[in-house]
């Protein structure tokens, strides 16, 4: 018999996770999905406007790592939400920068008292050294 065998699919790190991560975005996405019928693509690139300011889905694409299929989609939604306006770039003609409108700003402010009251029920869940430690680790995991 081989160490193989002692292997646990459940205690892999990599497994486990992704099973938290999954799990945290899953309950944090009732909130955006029940106030305002978001998905998580649709949120985080309101969370990038609204964090980083007017840009384009391409930079969006890129700070975030989401697909720009998948950002041309959200911002298409967020646009008939009235949470964003599209405006030619003063550069780049070909390309539209974009900007959260003032029901988007609205909303991203909502929803960042929102993550921070969820991000708050994790430390009170685990404690706040915990929760240090944890982000460290996992920075350096990403990293």
């Amino acid at each position: 018999m081989s160490d193989d065998a002692d292997f646990e699919l459940t205690d892999f790190t990599p497994y486990l996770l992704n099973a938290a991560a999954e799990e945290q975005s899953l309950r944090f996405s009732r909130v955006y999905k029940d106030r305002y019928g978001m998905l998580r693509t649709e949120w985080r690139v309101l969370f990038h406007l609204g964090r980083h300011g007017a840009m384009s889905a391409r930079e969006i694409s890129q700070r975030a790592g989401i697909h720009k299929t998948k950002v041309s989609r959200a911002v298409a939604a967020l646009e008939r939400k009235r949470f964003l306006q599209r405006r030619p770039s003063a550069e780049d003609r070909r390309v539209e920068i974009l900007e959260l409108r003032g029901p988007g700003q609205e909303a991203f402010a909502d929803l960042s008292r929102a993550a921070a009251a969820h991000e708050q029920a994790i430390e009170d869940r685990l404690g706040p050294g915990a929760v240090t430690e944890l982000r460290a680790m996992l920075r350096t995991l990403a990293s």
